[in-house]
């Protein structure tokens, strides 16, 4: 009998020391004590719940990072508002660790214990302290401080801003040292690395401003006001946000908080070039523009990047001029088209070239302005130069352009200008446009032909998309998508975006204003999203914009608003409320 017992004994203990050893998903608290680590299955959690902070890999990137991240906004992925490793991730997971020493550093280890980013802060610890602690706060602020005195801050992450700016944090500019904090954007949407766009104070003139790769200054804020921006006009209707400037002799900075604790909400510079203010709405389940700079997405410098056109017009603002290709397709698919476009023909000096004609532009910037005659002489002088890409002639005179052709945008009317390219793509083009006025002239027939019955259905469809489109409760309608199409002009007028798509402005046919949020990214059946469009029709409120319908076919989720014309749609959606009281 005694062997059944010592073996029941032994398998007890094994099953215990296999538990023991197994490391747990999360650490049950907010604070890290000296000489403890965090590992890659852990995270902490801030006290209520807010925040987080541990390792993961951005969208299908192989790299990992340790940051802060929204813990109770739910989307179809994370939130990230700090990372601590943005210019090393480390390559393998396993092993690595967070470590806070017992001198006062906090340090990330790879695999081989080799440090991959540290706070080195040991010397900043208070004098005669033997102890440290790390504590995430619920403001998403990552503080590291005296053991026995949590008074006395060692380090914390509001000091370190990587793209994100929280409630409570600042963005300063040390007087002493002449140096600023800044915000940076992420590199594209799978890395975290320092990108191209930065915001910074400049204390002298009260201000902030968007540079491009540290150098080329496109967007200011204007001077403060002691209540706004002059060149954010949405502030003046902020109930929301209080934001406050502050200076003394050793930094100058702005400090901005919101009057409803409970609201969840970010300022980001974004990798688009832009900064954006969002609230999350727990209603929709995602995150609402309350504003951005610049408004436009094509006033951004250089988004396209060299040989790059940017158009308002329509979705993705960003293509390559003809004869022209991605530079890398795959850093245009994470959003981030700063590479811009190379030549489909590579060309060495000496190779003939021609020149595509490119009309109704906004024209490349750094223009080098020649004394020539007429726009022959003008093209002569352009074609002389192996450096020349492209050139204009017109009232202004002769203008060409050297090297990279940036900040070109298409418009509804504008200049025309001359781009510099392959020969051989010049001439296939020519060829297939011979039969171009055969083609043209049975296309017009058929046009003329076909035309009043188009009319009609294009009339019959309209009328039903108001008259006879299916009701839901509280009186919602049910449009097909072809109905939003004809409204929009095939949502040719954006108005802006928010986290899960875009708003364009319609006309139903009753000369109604609409406005129309294509839903992206939205995975819930049609019955789902059904019952949640019912209930946001029954919410009534003075100051919210009402939801007159929505569309729901295959894979499309799109939601129809009335039109507020003056003001823009996220300034009535927040206007004089909270979120909580939707």
């Amino acid at each position: 009998m005694r062997r059944p017992t010592l073996f029941l004994l032994l398998c007890f203990a094994l099953l215990f020391l296999t538990i023991s050893l197994k490391p747990l998903p999360c650490i049950a608290t907010d604070t890290l004590q000296a000489g403890q680590s965090l590992l890659p299955n852990q995270t902490l959690i801030s006290k209520q719940g807010n925040f987080a902070l541990g390792f993961f890999n951005p969208g299908k990137s192989p790299n990992s990072y340790i940051g802060i991240w929204y813990n109770k906004v739910s989307v179809q992925s994370k939130t990230y508002v700090w990372v601590a490793n943005r210019d090393n991730p480390i390559k393998e997971l396993p092993n690595s660790e967070l470590k806070l020493f017992q001198n006062g550093n906090l340090v990330l280890l790879n695999p081989s214990k080799t440090p991959v980013w540290g706070t080195d802060s040991s010397n900043s610890t208070k004098p005669g302290s033997n102890s440290t602690k790390l504590v995430l706060g619920d403001d998403g602020n990552l503080v590291l401080s005296d053991g026995s005195d949590s008074n006395f801050t060692i380090w914390q992450s509001f000091d370190h801003p990587t793209d994100t700016w929280l409630p409570g944090g600042k963005i300063a500019y040390n007087n002493l040292t002449k140096t600023a904090q800044k915000l940076v954007s992420w590199k594209n949407s799978e890395d975290p690395s320092p990108g191209l766009f930065s915001l910074e104070l400049k204390p002298d003139t009260k201000e902030y401003v968007i540079m491009w790769n540290g150098s080329e200054r496109f967007w200011t804020s204007g001077p403060w006001n002691g209540q706004i921006f002059s060149a954010v006009p949405e502030m003046r209707n902020n109930y929301i946000y209080n934001f406050s400037y502050e200076s003394n002799v050793n930094e100058s900075y702005f400090i901005y908080s919101i009057y409803n604790k409970s609201l969840t909400t970010r300022f980001v510079m974004d990798l688009s070039g832009q900064i954006k203010q969002a609230s999350w709405l727990d209603n929709s389940k995602e995150w609402y523009l309350f504003w951005v700079q610049p408004r436009q997405q094509c006033e951004v410098y250089s988004l396209c990047g060299p040989f790059g056109v940017c158009s308002e017009s329509g979705l993705p603002f960003c293509k390559c001029m003809e004869g022209f290709t991605e530079r890398s397709p795959r850093d245009w698919n994470l959003s981030d088209t700063s590479g811009g476009c190379v030549e489909e023909t590579p060309l060495r000096c000496g190779d003939k070239r021609e020149f595509r004609p490119m009309s109704n532009v906004r024209l490349p910037i750094k223009p080098v302005t020649l004394a020539a005659a007429s726009d022959e002489n003008c093209r002569q002088a352009c074609s002389s130069n192996c450096s020349c890409t492209a050139y204009a002639y017109g009232s202004n005179g002769c203008s060409v352009w050297l090297g990279d052709l940036v900040n070109v945008q298409q418009r509804d009317s504008g200049d025309s200008f001359y781009v510099r390219v392959a020969a051989s793509d010049v001439s296939s083009s020519k060829k297939g446009s011979t039969s171009l006025p055969l083609i043209l002239g049975i296309v017009a027939g058929v046009a003329v032909a076909v035309g009043s019955v188009l009319l009609l259905i294009w009339r019959c469809r309209v009328k039903r998309s108001v008259g006879t489109s299916k009701a839901v409760e509280g009186s919602l309608v049910a449009f097909t998508y072809r109905d939003l199409q004809i409204a929009t002009k095939n949502f040719s007028e954006r108005l802006g975006a928010g986290a899960f798509g875009s708003v364009f402005k319609g006309t139903l046919s009753d000369s109604t204003l609409i406005a129309v949020k294509k839903l992206e990214g939205v995975t819930q059946g049609e019955k789902q999203f059904r019952t949640e469009v019912s209930t946001i029709g029954t919410i009534q409120h003075v100051n919210l914009v009402r939801l007159r319908g929505f569309c729901s076919e295959g894979s499309k989720r799109l939601l129809v608003y009335d039109y507020m014309p003056n003001r823009s749609l996220d300034s009535h959606l927040f206007l004089k409320i909270t979120l909580r009281q939707l």
